[in-house]
């Protein structure tokens, strides 16, 4: 039997007992050390949308699974695996797979070794940094470009760091005030309060007037007085339409045929998983896609990010607020959602700890 944490429809988490998935071909075996989760889609809106909904339950559902992103040690591998072995340190991900749980049973296209130099706790955060990377090369900006990060979430803080890698300068957009401090905590180029139009003004200034070249959408819910503010940011042609590319990883909903929002040149491009791979389920447990071909898959785009967490590039304990042990989960968690605008990565350790020694 496995321990699992589960979300329930009236602002709690719980732990329940769930049966062990069989290891079959092309899977393999974790003993699960830390595990992530994911607030805008495992929390159906956040952490302050879950916080809402305490005491409220809204049906009688059972408890549904949570998460996936975690990390741990493999204990055996199914038939078909290579290039991973007992004992090898993984990051994992996959929904359905890679639960907040104390073992989980992994295609092996879904799990990455883990750089010696990237803890448990860090290696976690591999699934929405390879989301966030993902939405990088979705945008494919240039070198030196102007960028707008809008929604300072986990993926919103992660694909700020990731275009201040691949050189540009980025100015993240929140309406949450300990989202801002946590970016320019890590050294994000500039940062704007959303709710007035302060992030116009920022942004413009930001740009030296010449607009931003793209924006990334990292968040969810109503999305138009987003949509418009960055309208009015983007760079101008001479016929007076703004142009730039919009890249969309969140789940915002906007009218992309507002010409008020200056959309009528815009690129957007939807970038909604790790890379190509992820969900198919014969390349999940099977044998990988030609690499001269398909360059970045899911799994290569782990693998990059969890490197940039071994040397440091990626800052992902940063944005660490909460570490939660499995055993304490139905205790600590009440506290945590009295105030969830101070909430961002909570890590769950699933590592039972040792009993004390006899006397």
């Amino acid at each position: 039997m496995r321990r699992i944490v589960a979300t329930t429809e009236d602002g709690r988490f719980t732990v329940i007992q769930r049966q062990m998935p069989d290891l079959e071909p092309g899977t393999v075996l974790v003993e699960v050390h830390a595990a992530l989760v994911s607030p805008g889609s495992n929390l159906r809106g956040g952490w302050r949308a879950f916080a809402a909904r305490r005491g409220e339950p809204t049906s009688d559902a059972p408890p549904k699974p949570l998460g996936y992103a975690n990390s741990g040690v493999v204990l055996d591998v199914g038939d078909g695996v290579e290039g991973l072995g007992k004992g090898d340190r993984v990051a994992c991900i996959g929904g359905g797979y890679a639960l907040v749980t104390d073992y989980a049973v992994v295609p092996h296209h879904l799990c990455v070794r883990l750089p010696d130099a990237v803890s448990h706790e860090d290696g976690a955060y591999a699934m929405l940094g390879a989301t966030a990377l993902h939405a990088l090369r979705r945008g494919a900006p240039g070198f030196g470009e102007f960028v707008a990060v809008v929604g300072l979430g986990i993926v919103g803080q992660l694909a700020s760091q990731l275009y201040q890698l691949a050189g540009n300068y980025v100015i993240g957009w929140d309406t949450i005030p300990f989202r801002v401090q946590l970016a320019q905590g890590w050294g994000i180029d500039a940062t704007a309060r959303v709710g007035t139009e302060e992030e116009v003004e920022a942004t413009r200034a930001f740009t030296g007037g010449r607009g931003l070249d793209s924006a990334v959408l990292a968040f969810g819910g109503d999305g138009n007085r987003a949509v418009q503010a960055v309208g009015k940011c983007m760079k101008v042609a001479p016929d007076g339409h703004p142009i730039g590319t919009i890249v969309v990883v969140g789940n915002p909903n906007f009218e992309y045929r507002n010409h008020e929002a200056g959309m009528t040149n815009i690129d957007i491009r939807r970038a909604s998983r790790v890379g190509p791979g992820y969900h198919d389920d014969a390349w999940e447990r099977g044998a990988d896609y030609p690499p001269v071909f398909i360059r970045w898959t899911t799994r290569t785009n782990l693998e990059l990010t969890v490197r940039l967490i071994g040397e440091r590039k990626l800052q992902v304990s940063a944005l660490t607020t909460h570490t939660i042990p499995l055993d304490r989960v139905e205790q600590d968690t009440p506290a945590l959602l009295d105030d969830p605008d101070r909430v961002l990565g909570v890590v769950f350790t699933t590592r039972r700890a040792a009993a004390p020694a006899a006397d």
